[in-house]
């Protein structure tokens, strides 16, 4: 009787599979050799289109930022103060359980002051004063919308295309369809910035957000640290050089290799290369951390906090630096921007954090000549409610979560610089002109990036899996040049 593993070799592996693989494996090798190995690993037949970007930073502030008090300016809320949202425009819409026991929803109008910038006359807050700069540069989406009202599915589906857990995220979908630029470092790198206030009120985040799902392993993303080693056991420990290291993993990979022939177990390649990639990281990561070779200019520009590891400007300086080393894409994420109350107190205190920054690294990108082939992306997994989550005073609100509208803005190659595409209501409430889904969104992203979205997709399960699922997902084409 056949091994279980020799069963499921003969179910992976069939006679037309076995040639179908060879035929795209050649593939890929004679397209790499045309493309001068500027991508390793991709698969045969992408892009599909001539690319606009080869990089993509997104950069999620988690918790949702609230739009009316940064970007969607809504002057006539004024005469709306502590009134209560009329029916009609919440229409029903569900509660979150921090507001479904409120007995009255007072509008809450922004305390800030606003004013259009640039040629564009894009409105920004007076919180934004350096990304105020960036008017003519950016491309702002007003009328995002999503299905989720609480954190955890709203960042899972932006994420992964699913609010349940277990998807392949944007940074691995992108990984296993266009490959690597750069042999020595991963395709797709995770920061975390820290937040500089201490009452805001932090999600918690997971490596499943940046994991692979049913993908293979090797696409999921590498977490990069702010302090010690930045990847874990990357160092050799003492006593063990170089040197033996390599005979070490030349063993490993022809035990791995013997099991890969035994069983067909796609991860056990994976693993294999997984290991020689670490064994790469030693020499090019210690390079990459080494940010004394960076410029008092470069300090100048996104400000005394990017010398502060961890921070969001120094975050933002990684990111120009894995792009400017090939690496596909770079996840950034903050936290603290869940502002359910203190809302005065906590939102300066986001926005300076990220404000100088997000402006110093799009002009950091214009200026080395990255940005015409980055995309670069900003905004949360949701937007914040009109009416204030608890008492209103005259100098305190809170939002909630709000799931109709929001806003997040782009920039970088391929896109529509200085245009504010969709519209909503007069209370930031609803999307009233040019819809965009979160699907549309990844659509978007993937189509800048030479990719059709309803092409790359993964069989699991019965299904071919995409990462804009199986509802009907849009490119946004209103925003691209």
């Amino acid at each position: 009787m056949k091994s279980t593993c020799d069963q499921q070799w003969m179910l992976n592996e069939s006679r037309r599979q076995f040639f179908e693989r060879g035929a795209r494996g050649l593939g890929a090798v004679a397209l790499n050799s045309l493309l001068g190995a500027e991508n390793f690993g991709g698969l045969s037949g992408l892009p599909h289109f001539p690319p606009k970007v080869k990089s993509v930073i997104y950069m999620h502030m988690v918790g949702g930022p609230p739009q009316m008090d940064m970007f969607d300016y809504k002057p006539a809320l004024k005469d709306w103060y502590d009134k209560d949202l009329p029916d009609s425009i919440r229409n029903g819409q569900r509660l979150t359980t921090m507001t479904s026991g409120q007995t009255r929803f007072p509008v809450a109008p922004s305390i800030y002051r606003f004013q259009q910038h640039g040629q564009s006359g894009a409105w920004f807050s007076e919180l934004l004063p350096h990304t105020a700069k960036l008017a003519d540069q950016l491309t702002f989406i007003r009328s995002i919308h999503t299905e989720a009202i609480n954190h955890d599915p709203a960042i899972t589906f932006i994420q992964t295309g699913s609010m349940v857990p277990g998807k392949a995220c944007m940074g691995s979908w992108i990984s296993y369809g266009l490959g690597s630029m750069n042999k020595d470092l991963p395709t797709f790198v995770v920061l975390n910035a820290s937040h500089s206030h201490p009452k805001a009120n932090v999600q918690s985040i997971s490596a499943r957000l940046w994991s692979s799902g049913f993908l293979s392993s090797k696409h999921s993303g590498v977490a990069l640290r702010s302090a010690g080693d930045p990847v874990l056991y990357l160092t050799n420990p003492s006593g063990v050089s170089r040197e033996s290291r390599r005979l070490l993993l030349d063993g490993l990979r022809e035990v791995n290799q013997m099991e890969a022939a035994r069983s067909a177990d796609p991860e056990v390649l994976a693993r294999v290369e997984q290991y020689e990639m670490a064994f790469r990281m030693q020499a090019s990561v210690p390079e990459l951390a080494d940010f004394a070779q960076e410029s008092d200019s470069t300090y100048k520009l996104y400000g005394e906090e990017a010398r502060q590891p961890g921070s969001f400007a120094r975050t933002c300086v990684q990111a120009r630096r894995l792009v400017e080393r090939g690496v596909r894409f770079v996840q950034i994420y903050q936290r603290g921007w869940d502002l359910h109350s203190d809302l005065p107190d906590v939102l300066p205190s986001q926005c300076k954090d990220i404000d100088k920054p997000c402006y110093a690294l799009i002009e950091d990108l214009r200026s080395r000549g990255l940005l015409d082939q980055t995309l670069v992306i900003w905004g949360g997994e949701f937007g914040r409610t009109v009416y204030s989550q608890g008492k209103l005073t005259a100098h305190n609100y809170g939002r909630d979560h709000h799931p109709r509208c929001f806003t997040m803005w782009m920039a970088g190659g391929g896109l529509r610089p200085g245009i504010t595409h969709g519209e909503t209501d007069e209370f930031s409430y609803n999307v009233i002109k040019d819809p965009v889904h979160v699907r549309d969104l990844q659509a978007t992203m993937l189509r800048l990036l030479g990719i059709d979205h309803d092409r790359l997709s993964f069989p699991y399960q019965g299904l071919d899996q995409k990462l804009t699922g199986v509802e009907k997902a849009q490119v946004v084409k209103g925003i691209l040049a």
